[in-house]
């Protein structure tokens, strides 16, 4: 079984070579490592070509966006599976596609997600938030629930069945592929409780009001365009008790 890892790219010269070093030090070796450029200037190029020999596959060329970006590193990968690894971001350590191949191994599904922490941007070994994710089970997204993307792995068929991510949404274009794999078409997954990915934390406020806003919007239009009911209030109910809990974690730390 072959996993293609896929990192989307554009300026990220500062922490692109941690995001490399983390795909080509897993114990899992049947690994096809993509990465999509959006047109960097910055020396990110540099970076990914000291390791271009270990990389499988390189494109760099200008796209329109991030989802522009995964949608082109899905149609040029070749794996069994599907994940992504954002160029901010590390595995949590080096056995984290064995734990993910295991599970498909072990189980009859079509996807897999795990937990995620955040880091400090400065210091990746100092974790400064947890995600801690569940199950999936029906009508958790109109809960304001959703898996962490980073740790999301998919087959590569299910995605030539269910289609691509959708690049006229700017934020939560990730929330509506996942909605429409997980409840509209009843994909069968699997929860692993294990920490797949450190991310770089920008901060609890760091997306503010208006983004908030702008995913509020984009989840009802991912909900409801999927034949699913967005409940306004009861989004919201829970998205406050979501943050307030994540707030109470962020200060104890």
């Amino acid at each position: 079984m072959t996993i293609s890892i896929i990192t989307v790219a554009l300026n990220v010269r500062s922490t692109v070579e941690d995001a490399i070093t983390s795909v080509l030090g897993q114990t899992y070796k049947n690994i096809e490592y993509v990465i999509i450029d959006g047109g960097s200037t910055d020396g990110t190029l540099d970076i990914v070509n000291k390791y271009k020999d270990r990389i499988s596959k390189v494109v760099s060329e200008p796209d329109k966006g991030i989802y522009d970006g995964m949608n082109k590193g899905i149609l040029v990968a070749s794996g069994d599976i599907v994940g992504f690894l954002n160029a901010d971001d590390m595995f949590y350590d080096n056995a984290v596609i064995q734990r993910i191949a295991l599970a498909f191994e072990s189980n009859t599904i079509d996807c897999v997600h795990g937990d995620l922490v955040y880091v400090n941007r400065r210091g990746p070994n100092r974790i400064t938030r947890v995600w801690k994710s569940r199950e999936f089970t029906e009508g958790l997204f109109e809960k304001s629930w959703t898996p962490a993307h980073p740790t999301f792995y998919c087959k590569k068929s299910v995605y030539e069945q269910f289609g691509l991510y959708r690049t006229d949404f700017k934020i939560a274009a990730d929330v509506e592929l996942m909605y429409r794999f997980l409840q509209k078409n009843h994909i069968k997954s699997k929860y692993v409780a294990a920490d797949f990915v450190r991310m770089r934390d920008s901060g609890v406020s760091s997306r503010g009001i208006q983004s908030t806003v702008v995913i509020t919007r984009e989840m009802k239009k991912a909900i409801n365009e999927n034949g699913g009911h967005f409940n306004l209030i009861k989004y919201l109910f829970f998205k406050f008790l979501k943050i307030n809990s994540l707030l109470k974690a962020y200060g104890k730390r």
